[in-house]
């Protein structure tokens, strides 16, 4: 979502249909959600429950029994914390169910006009990205591919410290990256 990239893309394909991982939009939005938790600590603190942030973090559906219990209490303290957590989930279901890219656009409209009143600056962010985050339910692509074969190359670069030549290293990258 950083604007380098989007002008670097439409420049050189100019009819490319940006589209913004939808990993880095649950990420700002958890960010927030994150920044909501710790501005509620004071009535967490007394319920004396260990790692709040990663059960509010966590993808619901993802919770086990005893997880799910303890989140129930977290929520029941807060009515704010609920809600925004609520709406966390919201989000990412609209992610996760299969549907149409004009519906799937309608849904994200509703969203922002409950989400307001939490999350302003996912809010801002959302609509300035609004196009290419939707772009997402055309194809559901996402660069988490990308991002590990560029993970894998760092990995080999870190690997290779040390090597004179160029060809050497070159011909690791490509035999990692051929799978």
């Amino acid at each position: 979502m950083w604007g380098g990239f989007t002008k670097v893309i439409q420049t050189v394909f100019p009819n490319a249909r940006i589209v913004y991982d939808r990993f880095h939009v649950m990420k700002i939005l958890n960010e927030e959600l994150n920044k909501i938790r710790k501005q509620c600590n004071s009535v967490l603190k007394d319920l004396k429950i260990k790692h709040i942030r990663s059960l509010i973090l966590k993808n619901g559906t993802d919770l086990n029994d005893e997880e799910k219990k303890l989140l129930e209490i977290i929520l029941k303290s807060s009515e704010r914390l609920s809600n925004a957590y609520q709406l966390k989930e919201d989000f990412r279901q609209i992610y996760e169910t299969d549907q149409e890219p004009e519906v799937a656009k309608v849904k994200l409209e509703e969203w922002l006009a409950k989400a307001s009143k939490f999350y302003s600056q996912v809010i801002t962010t959302i609509k300035n990205h609004f196009d290419g985050i939707c772009n997402y339910f055309y194809n559901r692509t996402t660069s988490g591919k990308m991002e590990g074969i560029n993970n894998k190359i760092k990995v080999i670069k870190r690997q290779a410290y040390g090597f004179t030549n160029f060809d050497h290293l070159r011909m690791r990258l490509l035999i990692a990256c051929s799978h």
